[in-house]
């Protein structure tokens, strides 16, 4: 029920930040654990995964979070062997 009341009432998050990519050290937050970059909405304050090759903000549901983090180590796995 609060998530319909979000979807007619709340933050229609459409105002980001630039993408932010934590460097080593910093707080990793829980977005940017999906993708190592993040936004975070300039209205509610609320952070959402965002993928730099796709140029988007990513779906952080737990579906989609799988699919994602095995997209992103295929990436890193491959920028380790050139």
């Amino acid at each position: 029920m609060a998530t319909l009341v979000d979807m007619l009432f709340g933050c229609w998050h459409k105002n980001y930040s630039f993408p932010r990519t934590n460097t080593s050290g910093q707080r990793r937050s829980p977005a940017a654990a999906l993708t190592g970059t993040y936004v975070v909405c300039l209205d509610c304050g609320r952070e959402f995964p965002y993928d730099w090759q796709e140029m988007k903000v990513v779906d952080s549901r737990p579906a989609r979070a799988k699919v994602m983090a095995a997209k992103a180590a295929g990436a890193y796995a491959g920028k380790e062997a050139a």
